[in-house]
């Protein structure tokens, strides 16, 4: 039985538990310094705070101080932190990861280095690596359409691995799906993590054309259609611009991510905040109370620097992009209706 130790005991990490072990993994689940409810309620076999289904038995906690004993003998090391920890838990990690079969990655984001240039997260984690001397595995995208309630409930869930190693994603995905639990593999890492973070900061609009439609009691589906498509076109746009391939935009990754995100996620859920007339700083700062990360509103403005580095696209190619970024930013606050109907809409110049 091979073993998998993953590093972050939130939504995702616990979630991902469930069909590891249906599918024959050894877990081990280790919980960074921010985690230790989280344990407690994992060991004492309580609902998960941020999922409120039940880790399986099988599965064996760490707690923050034991890392290197939870990552000891590891054939598969899984990164599931929010992307603003990844940096530090590469770096207690970094030995161990050198030594196990392959890296997955279920972090979603961007990382800028420390000349300021944004970088994507395997890239980050390799620069990291390759600071020190050392030589990182395979690194393995996990992203798609996964709700992290469903996915512990063991509902059925579509995913997607992509490796620059096409074939090692397929042995993955052939390893790990479940009846539940089905993997689609790829070789298009660089899609996959551009599509990740993406459609966070998407949701937001979505979730804005939703908010918009229960402060006036009139649906706006219209609006949240047209920002859906605008919204993948960027996707596909930026990707493309960055050597990944245009059409994984259009699949698990681009389509079904930001589908399932703009039903439901917490990125949705903040627009809705936003489409209802909160004030942006305050509704992110209740969030955060509520232990909500909002991981699209960093995401925007990585996302912004990004587009301004490219020697391919302008900010003008992406006008949802730019809709969601003026619409929080304090010294902004752009009307989230008119922004992003400005945004979304087809233009046309009248001949009139």
């Amino acid at each position: 039985m091979a073993t998998i130790t993953i590093l972050g005991a939130g939504a995702m990490g616990s979630a991902l538990c469930k069909p590891l072990v249906d599918s024959g993994w050894n877990v081990r689940l280790w919980g960074t310094w921010l985690d230790d409810h989280l344990i407690d309620a994992i060991e004492e076999q309580r609902p998960h705070p941020r999922t409120g289904a039940i880790v399986p038995a099988a599965v064996t906690t760490f707690r923050s101080d034991e890392i290197e004993t939870a990552l000891a003998g590891s054939d598969v090391i899984v990164m599931s932190v929010a992307s603003v920890g990844v940096p530090r838990v590469t770096e207690l990690a970094l030995t161990n990861i050198a030594k196990a079969k392959a890296l997955w990655l279920t972090s979603k984001g961007f990382c800028p280095n420390d000349e300021g240039v944004i970088q994507l997260l395997p890239d980050a984690i390799r620069s990291i690596a390759a600071k020190k001397g050392i030589e990182v595995p395979p690194i393995v995208a996990i992203a798609g359409p996964v709700k992290a309630n469903e996915c512990a409930e063991g509902m059925p869930t579509a995913t997607i691995f992509a490796c620059r190693d096409g074939a090692l994603a397929e042995e993955f995905a052939a390893r790990t799906s479940t009846p539940l639990y089905s993997i689609a593999s790829s070789d298009d890492e660089v899609g996959v993590e551009v599509c990740a973070p993406m459609k966070n900061v998407y949701a937001i609009a979505l979730g804005i054309a939703d908010g918009l439609g229960e402060a006036t009691g009139i649906p706006h589906h219209n609006l949240k259609a047209a920002a859906f498509a605008q919204a993948v076109k960027e996707m596909s746009l930026l990707g493309h611009s960055l050597g990944a391939k245009a059409e994984t935009a259009f699949g698990l990754a681009g389509v079904g991510d930001l589908e399932v995100t703009g039903l439901s996620g917490r990125n949705k859920v903040y627009g809705v905040r936003l489409g209802k007339g909160e004030n942006p700083q305050e509704a992110l700062a209740e969030m955060e109370r509520l232990e909500q990360t909002v991981e699209g509103v960093p995401a925007v403005g990585l996302a912004l620097t990004l587009v301004e580095q490219s020697d391919v696209l302008t900010l003008e190619d992406m006008p949802l992009l730019r809709a969601v970024a003026g619409i929080i930013d304090p010294q902004e606050l752009l009307d989230p209706l008119t922004a992003i109907q400005e945004a979304a809409l087809p233009r046309r110049i009248s001949n009139c």
